[in-house]
């Protein structure tokens, strides 16, 4: 059968090639003494390793051409830290190093806006369970990050949930030939029922206002903090910021009336 051209970032799919294991062993050999060459080779032999694993990151959102760069970056660092003493396969050694390197990736470059401080938890906590996953080959509890960490289970829980990819309200959920379903089909506001019309428009408002505006009323009302603080922040004036606050809350009160 004829394979197909099918390039990501320069590179032919087509033609690449997998090492054997002994191939490997070898080639770490050679890296060790100082071949400058078996690095390059190494690289070139792991490569469908890394497209292997962007299919569970194949978000249609997503460039391709940036993941298949970012998991190269993985992978030489998996490369340059690997060493045949630990008595395991190099694929079980790099795989977590490189989900783990388009990870972090993904969420530096979201468009959700996290805390410093949940970013933070978060890389120890991937860095934990990477190397708890290559010792024990099983993911690490809730209990056992929280204790090596020294921090709150709920912290635990709210870091990890702010690593999953955000999901769209219009994902489909279910479609049987029929009519399809929807996620929002599905969203119910048990505690008072809010119409998600509405919702949805509210978001439309805030989207509508200047990023200054949005900084301020994200950091007043999601992060609470005081017009003190974020006038202290931002080198303006508390008057100032109580000014552009009142603002931004009847710009949207006026698009929610349009």
């Amino acid at each position: 059968m004829a394979r197909h051209k099918v390039e990501i970032s320069g590179v032919n799919t087509a033609n690449i090639k997998a090492l054997s294991f002994e191939e490997m062993e070898k080639l770490f050999m050679r890296m060790k003494d100082g071949d400058p060459f078996a690095r390059e080779e190494l690289v070139r032999g792991n490569l469908k390793l890394v497209l292997s694993l962007l299919k569970g990151f194949n978000k249609k959102n997503e460039n391709m051409d940036d993941l298949f760069q970012i998991g190269c970056v993985g992978l030489l660092k998996a490369i340059d830290n690997f060493d045949l003493s630990y008595g395991v396969k190099f694929s079980t050694y790099c795989v977590p190093m490189i989900q783990g390197e388009i990870k972090r990736y993904l969420r530096d470059n979201s468009s959700l806006r996290i805390s410093r401080s949940i970013k933070d938890l978060s890389y120890k906590i991937m860095k934990l369970k990477d190397d708890y996953l290559l010792n024990f080959g099983k993911e690490p509890s809730v209990e056992y990050l929280a204790d090596t960490l020294k921090v709150d289970k709920i912290d635990i829980i709210n870091a990890i949930d702010s690593m999953r990819d955000p999901v769209s309200i219009f994902e489909a959920i279910y479609n049987d030939g029929g009519d399809t379903i929807y996620l929002c089909d599905q969203i119910e506001d048990k505690k008072n029922n809010r119409d998600i019309t509405t919702k949805m428009a509210v978001e439309n408002a805030i989207f509508k206002l200047e990023e200054r505006e949005k900084y301020i009323l994200d950091q007043r009302f999601v992060m609470g903090k005081t017009q003190m603080e974020i006038a202290e922040e931002l080198g303006i004036s508390q008057a100032q910021i109580s000014r552009i606050e009142k603002n931004s809350i009847s710009k949207i009160k006026d698009n929610l009336s349009n």
